[in-house]
């Protein structure tokens, strides 16, 4: 039988809350992110729809696949601020990087040459999906006495630490942050790591919430956060920073 009823769709959720995104992929052709300036603008005014007022966007610095430098991350950000101005949307656009722990990181440490913070001495850093390199603690511990804020991306998305759960108590009783994929809330990266962001929620171990957005396919997934309830707990806790940023 035919309703005259249609049926509502869901409301978007208010991201407003956090405000500053500090982890994304929008600057065109660099890495595994947006492809070109068109994508980038969908993308900058789909998270302007989200609530977000500022953008620190994160290139990837992995130096066998990306080998992107901060001077080519600081010029690169420039057009899409242009672009972003002549469209007339209203949001802060910043560029940092995010860190793939290697090699080259390693001797960037050594060699004392100053990385590309998301604010102030914080510094995003990621290591492999597999396994965890064995120098690990011994890299953020050389980041602190270099006067950097190690920042873990997406804590949550090595599921192969979820038997092990005390690498994370020692890494947050080191001093790191931790930062929060929000579409690890959806079940996007699979039940593995929602179980896994769902303890670290728990835990209160998140200091910093991220989109980690690469494509308008992850900026639709996150129109299902509006039904988040480990979102929402996450909001009541008052463990982020983000408004520090």
């Amino acid at each position: 039988m035919f309703s005259i009823f249609k049926k509502r769709s869901s409301l978007p959720p208010d991201l407003s809350w956090i405000g500053t995104d500090m982890h994304s992929h929008l600057i065109p052709g660099i890495d595994d992110g947006a492809p070109d300036i068109t994508v980038s603008m969908e993308m900058i005014r789909g998270m302007k729809e989200l609530g977000y007022r500022k953008l620190i966007t994160t290139p990837h610095i992995l130096w066998e696949v990306y080998p992107n430098t901060e001077e080519q991350i600081k010029a690169e950000i420039e057009p899409l601020r242009q672009a972003a101005a002549a469209e007339g949307i209203a949001v802060e656009l910043e560029a940092a990087a995010e860190y793939f722990i290697d090699d080259y990181f390693s001797r960037k440490l050594q060699s004392k040459a100053p990385l590309l913070p998301l604010s102030g001495n914080m510094v995003l850093v990621e290591y492999s999906m597999v396994t965890p390199p064995l120098e690990l603690q011994e890299v953020l511990f050389e980041m602190q006495v270099q006067n950097y804020q190690p920042v873990i991306a997406h804590p949550e998305r090595y599921t192969y630490l979820a038997r092990k759960k005390s690498f994370f108590d020692d890494l947050k009783n080191a001093g790191c942050y931790f930062q929060l994929n929000l579409l690890s809330l959806t079940g996007y990266y699979g039940d593995a790591v929602l179980h896994l962001a769902e303890y670290l929620v728990k835990q209160n171990y998140y200091d910093l919430a991220g989109s980690d957005l690469h494509s308008p396919r992850h900026l639709d997934a996150m129109q299902k956060l509006g039904s988040s309830s480990l979102l929402n707990r996450l909001k009541e806790s008052g463990t982020l920073k983000n408004h520090l940023l």
